[in-house]
């Protein structure tokens, strides 16, 4: 081969060299020196090929590269016809043309379709040196030993001549796919680089810029290539440049990444410092040779501030946290003044004082409030972190329990004024460098002045400061004025109690009534005290009674209005006709929630503190509720905790009904179990509270045995009786609160029940007038007639219309006359205002306007619409018909 043809090849292979040695310190510039390419070199990750063609086409000399890059030894391409060898048949005719050309001395840059000839050969090694087994059926190892393989060259051919003067060619060849992925990843890469929000630069081994992003340049000023060869220590302080750099330096040395290093600094036209998150990671060039330190950085300046701010906010929310909890624990003014010192001092302040209107401690109706400021104060409690020595703001020293008044001119009078919260000078020369005057206002009422102090080498008071201030001492303010209202209210605490149960015996259909409340007897010491016993008599719909008897534990003001709560809540929860069980299960609910702002949660949470046991404790209760329907006899239990229900019958000795006795109210997580009971004609029911049959000195047994033995003689009148059972146990108990609810069945008689079914059908509606208008006559029963007639009318027409199944009427005649219409559908009726042009829905208001009451339930077999009428002679006046009538239009 000529001289020129072994130049090429050299030129060629000396791309492909990436193994000789670099040049000696010694060497002279003008030597030419064989030396590895630079870090990030695109030899790197281009590898390039070469052979050369002779003149008679053939192949005859074959690189190392070659023989990597398509698979094929040298022995098996030398002397080949390329054309041949490597082009699919249906392009070798154009591949002659081209290489005639090419012969003839014409260069030629293309993209060239390849294959390699099925020729064995043994394992090569890949781009990256490794050997790269021979994988059957992989499309892109098939031919890695020269079987099959397939790909794109971009090939460029240089003529040449050999020695002989002859035509010859040298081709230098790069695999395309390797060029189109190098452009993707450039392309990627400066997209990323260019684009990134944060600031991206690339560091250099010699630890200067090489590159800088346009978000770094928008940061520290410039053009991204004004950055260029600057290193940390143009950007940052001394100090932290050196760390940064032995960081950097340490990252390109081991190769360990660096997460979330926290730099600070200051930019260009900013006083301010501010604060980066940099990510540290080193660079490698294709053939795995470190080039640098990637930096990522986000400026945190801003987040550091809410982390700080947060930080403070939690601090602060700890501390009225734990003013929630140990404040208010005592409804003793002075202990409540205590309570707010032990929480402010020293995790607020270092020194404090509580001062309190004079009057408000000596019980007056009314506090001064909004004065002028000048009224006279008593210290109630001082707490000091550093002195003992109590402070007052003004150069003037008062002693603990000491009554005073501020001059009107001073900070704290003008805070007792103005109801806000004013800054006390300090005093020259004193300890203290920063103090807040606070009024305590609760309910727009001063009741006091708080003063929190900061001795020297604390941070001064701010305005985050100030407002929590204000809130510790309001809180704190409203205890005591709780604490003040307490007092006020303890003494009608009894006036409320009485006020609750139900006034002389009451009345129920089909039953006796008669009832006796007692409170605990003057031995005990505790009779202004208020209990939680009560009962109730709850008159139901269709003549039925509910007879609810419960008992709330503990004593004192909150069991008096646990009480009443529960009470009213009961009455409410049975005017909804709910059945027994479902009555209790809802009680529980209002029970558990009573006594605690953030309702069941936080109640729970507070019987799991020791300390607030007796607080959730008082709003336990135990309760029996009984539902009698007059016209079957039946009786209907639940019971919450309680003791269970004595029945006497007639000749028959008492005993104990067994009713499950579930868990208290206030407890939560059962449900109620419940049991129906037939009573017979005359029978005797009690229900009681524990007063009655338990003491500090008798078991509850022997209690019980002797309630059941004090019922001998159940014919005898029932207020006879309740003295009989009381007088027979006043020796042995009477230490708590006593409620007995007495009760004698007396069934409503079968000829006061009329009781009808009518067929689904049109003509029923003119039935059941028919049959209402009998019974009342046979019941003697005439002013009614007309009344009845129209309301039947009305109910009966729409069970046809809304309802479901049979329709069932039935009238009840006792203190009232009541009438139901029953039906299978579960669609409730509501009553609406029709308009003046409607030609119906006027039913339900007619029966309104006519009735004294009416209503709906569900009943287990669907539902129930009735009404109820005032019986001739009665203190109602019924309203006449056509006169109802004419006033709906």
């Amino acid at each position: 081969m000529s001289e020129i043809p072994a130049r090429a090849k050299e030129s060629a292979e000396s791309k492909e060299s990436k193994e000789t040695e670099r040049p000696s310190h010694g060497a002279p510039l003008g030597d030419a020196v064989w030396q590895s390419s630079p870090p990030g070199s695109i030899y790197d990750y281009i590898k390039v090929a070469s052979f050369s063609i002779g003149p008679d086409g053939l192949v005859d000399q074959w690189s190392l590269r070659a023989e990597q890059l398509l698979g094929i030894p040298a022995e098996h391409a030398v002397g080949t016809d390329p054309i041949d060898a490597f082009v699919d048949p249906e392009l070798r005719e154009r591949g002659q043309r081209k290489m005639a050309e090419i012969l003839d001395g014409r260069e030629w840059t293309g993209v060239v379709p390849f294959r390699t000839p099925d020729a064995p050969g043994p394992p090569v090694p890949d781009a990256s040196g490794s050997r790269v087994p021979d994988i059957p059926g992989d499309p892109d190892r098939d031919g890695e030993r020269g079987r099959g393989r397939r790909g794109l060259a971009e090939v460029y051919v240089m003529p040449t001549r050999t020695e002989d003067g002859e035509k010859a060619a040298v081709c230098i060849v790069v695999d395309v796919r390797v060029l189109r992925s190098i452009e993707t990843d450039l392309a990627a890469s400066q997209a990323i680089f260019g684009q990134s929000p944060f600031g991206f630069l690339l560091i250099d081994p010699d630890l200067r810029v090489r590159r800088a992003n346009h978000r770094f340049a928008s940061i520290f000023g410039g053009t991204p290539d004004s950055h260029r060869g600057k290193t940390v220590h143009d950007y940052l302080p001394r100090a932290e440049a050196d760390r940064v750099s032995a960081t950097l330096r340490r990252v390109l040395e081991t190769g360990n990444s660096i997460t979330d290093m926290h730099v600070t600094g200051f930019v260009p036209g900013s006083e301010g410092r501010r604060h980066w998150s940099v990510n540290l990671y080193r660079v490698h060039s294709g053939s795995g040779r470190p080039i640098g330190v990637a930096w990522l950085g986000t400026d945190i300046t801003s987040r550091r501030q809410a982390a700080r701010e947060a930080a403070a906010a939690r601090r602060n929310l700890a501390l009225l946290n734990d003013a929630g909890a140990r404040i208010g624990n005592s409804l003793d003014l002075e202990t409540t003044a205590r309570e707010l010192l032990d929480v402010v001092v020293p995790g607020f302040c270092d020194l404090a004082t509580v001062d309190l209107y004079q009057g408000l401690l000596a019980g007056d109706e009314t506090p001064p409030g909004l004065a002028d400021g000048s009224a006279e104060l008593r210290r109630v409690a001082f707490s000091s972190a550093v002195s003992d020595a109590p402070f007052l703001g003004t150069g003037e020293r008062v002693k603990l329990g000491a009554v005073h008044h501020y001059p009107f001119n001073s900070p704290c009078a003008d805070a007792l004024r103005t109801a806000r919260p004013r800054s006390v000078p300090a005093e020259e020369g004193g300890l203290v460098q920063s103090t807040l005057a606070v009024p305590m206002v609760a309910h727009d009422t001063v009741v006091g002045l708080a003063q929190f102090a900061r001795t020297k080498g604390s941070e001064p008071f701010g305005d985050r400061d100030r407002d929590l201030a204000v809130e510790l001492a309001a809180r704190a303010a409203v205890c005591i004025d709780n604490a003040r209202l307490y007092r006020r209210e303890h003494e009608r605490a009894l006036i409320l109690q009485r006020s609750l149960l139900p006034p002389g015996d009451p009345e129920a259909s089909g039953l006796d009534i008669a009832c006796r409340y007692l409170p605990g007897n003057a031995a005990t010491g505790r009779a202004s005290e208020v209990g939680g016993d009560w009962f109730d008599v709850i008159e139901l719909p269709g003549h039925r009674t509910a007879l609810v008897v419960g008992d709330v534990m503990g004593r004192g003001l909150r069991a008096a209005v646990a009480m009443g709560e529960l009470r009213t809540a009961v009455r409410t929860l049975a005017q909804l006709d709910l059945e027994p069980a479902e009555v209790l299960a809802q009680l529980d609910e209002i029970a558990r929630g009573l006594g605690a702002p953030s309702g069941v949660q936080q109640a729970t949470r507070s019987a799991r503190r020791p300390r607030e046991a007796d607080l959730s404790e008082v709003y336990l209760a135990t309760c029996v509720y009984a539902v009698y329907d007059s016209v079957t006899r039946r009786c209907t239990f639940a019971n919450a905790g309680h003791l269970p229900p004595v029945l006497v019958e007639p000749g028959e000795t008492a005993l104990m009904l067994d009713v499950p006795p579930g868990l208290p109210l206030g407890v939560g997580g059962e449900p109620f179990e419940e049991v129906e009971v037939e009573l017979p004609e005359g029978a005797l029911l009690a229900l009681y509270t524990d007063g009655l049959v338990e003491s500090r000195d008798h078991p509850l047994d022997e209690g019980l045995q002797a309630f059941v033995g004090a019922l001998t003689d159940p014919a005898q009148p029932l207020e006879d009786v309740c003295d009989h059972v009381l007088n027979t146990l006043d020796s042995h108990h009477g230490e708590d609160d006593i409620a007995l609810l007495m009760a004698r069945v007396q069934g409503l008689p079968s000829d006061s029940v009329g009781d009808w079914t009518l067929p689904r059908e049109p003509r029923s509606v003119g039935r059941a007038r028919e049959l209402a208008r009998a019974q009342l006559l046979d019941w003697d029963m005439e002013p009614l007639v007309d009344t009845t007639e129209l309301l039947v009318s009305e109910l009966v027409t729409n069970a046809l219309r809304y309802g479901e199944g049979e329709i069932t009427l039935r009238l009840l005649l006792d203190r009232t006359l009541v009438c139901e219409v029953w039906d299978s559908g579960l669609v409730q009726p509501r009553r609406r205002r029709a308009r003046a042009t409607d030609e119906g829905g006027r039913g339900l208001q007619l029966v309104g306007l006519l009735s004294a009451a009416w209503g709906s339930r569900r009943t287990p077999r669907g539902k129930t619409v009735w009404f109820e009428l005032p019986l001739p002679g009665a203190d109602t006046q019924l309203t006449d018909p056509a006169e109802a009538l004419l006033s709906l239009f």
